[in-house]
């Protein structure tokens, strides 16, 4: 019987990866009943990923309260202990995420990144050697000022008063104190998470291309941008190093600039990040066929969204791999040329946006089921 690794993202507003795991595994023992399956769920960095590596690695859920995206909120939210302790899994969004609040509460001049911070914190006291940091789904803009004033940071005015950060009040800040920052972070390797490779200001800036989706109105976003610009040069000029322009430094509002100038961290791919952590690799080297996917693959999957970077991987070991999609969009020729053997609409024809979000599950199910029968007649024909 064949040997399948399922190695799905989730599919936005409609199932987590361990659903679409699960969807695949069904539609596989439909016609391999005793087929054997092991189900590698992956994510980017952004939603799921906590979820995603504690599947992978065994591991245990921590939860805790934060302040959410406002400073008047609190949220009940939880990250991951793996490697016996040693490392922590934190996704940003968790805390702060763009999910957290009704589209018309989004405002990126009021949003921080605070609750990520307590997060960091609440992992620095299980005496964590090393922290991994999900950039993604984020609704703040305050280039990690917030996450920064969790762990010790103080931001003064002109008045010599002390300000809670958020996106829309950097400008203000005319004094920074690093003397409390938490020292424990000196000692912890942190790891980014993230697929965005912006800087932190400019035309290209997390103001100019992610402030509008998290409810920036077009006069904000220059405001936001020179928010951005004022707190990097105070912090550049407290300590001394310049991070603004490194790719990435843009991602979750400036949350990358905030964790590589404040706790030293290292940016990775997040879809990377996670193949290595899942040990992806060795479960491949056992399969027969690779199965991946996630909401909607076109020429942008190749840009190091998830099912591509499962299909390099399986490319090097020479397996098939077939990828799923809720929605197959342009440009997906050169997608076979870079180690898809087949990708799969699962939407039936004329299907509309809220039944394929209703009925993904099945829909995947029964779209595995499909390409199962043709592996079987395939199969069959080899062996006569």
């Amino acid at each position: 019987m064949p040997t399948f690794v399922l190695a799905p993202d989730s599919f936005k507003e409609s199932m987590t990866a361990e659903q679409a795991c699960q969807a695949m595994q069904r539609g596989i023992f439909q016609v391999f009943p005793d087929a054997r399956c092991i189900a590698v769920p992956m994510a980017d960095g952004g939603e799921g990923t906590v979820d995603a590596l504690l599947h992978s690695l065994e591991g245990q859920c921590i939860s805790c309260t934060v302040t959410g995206p406002l400073a008047t909120q609190q949220v009940s939210t939880y990250f991951a202990l793996v490697d016996q302790g040693q490392t922590a899994i934190i996704e940003m969004a968790k805390a702060n995420g763009i999910h957290l609040l009704e589209p018309s509460q989004r405002n990126p001049m009021l949003t921080s990144t605070y609750g990520t911070g307590e997060m960091i914190r609440n992992a620095l006291d299980l005496g964590v050697k090393k922290i991994i940091i999900g950039l993604g789904g984020s609704v703040t803009n305050d280039g990690g000022a917030g996450m920064a004033q969790a762990l010790g940071v103080q931001f003064f005015d002109t008045t010599g008063e002390q300000i809670q950060v958020c996106g829309g009040n950097l400008n203000q800040i005319e004094r920074i104190d690093f003397s409390h920052l938490d020292q424990r972070l000196k000692n912890t390797e942190i790891l980014i998470a993230s697929d965005v490779n912006n800087p932190l200001c400019g035309p290209n800036g997390a103001s100019e291309i992610f402030g509008p989706q998290k409810g920036a109105m077009p006069e904000m976003v220059q405001l936001l941008d020179q928010n951005l610009s004022h707190f990097a040069d105070l912090v550049e000029a407290g300590l001394g190093i310049s991070k603004r322009n490194i790719p990435g430094a843009g991602a979750a509002g400036g949350l990358g600039f905030g964790l590589m100038v404040f706790a030293e961290a290292n940016l990775q791919s997040g879809v990377e990040l996670i193949i290595q952590q899942s040990r992806l690799a060795e479960k491949i080297a056992q399969a027969d066929y690779v199965l991946t996917g996630e909401g909607k693959i076109d020429h942008q999957t190749a840009l190091g969204k998830t099912p591509f970077g499962v299909a390099q991987v399986t490319k090097q070991f020479n397996k098939p791999v077939i990828a799923f999609a809720g929605l197959v969009g342009e440009g997906i020729e050169s997608l076979y040329e870079e180690g898809f053997s087949q990708i799969v609409g699962i939407n039936p024809p004329g299907c509309s946006l809220g039944e394929a979000l209703k009925n993904a599950e099945q829909n995947l199910e029964q779209a595995c089921a499909r390409v199962m029968k043709e592996i079987k007649t395939k199969l069959e024909q080899q062996n006569r």
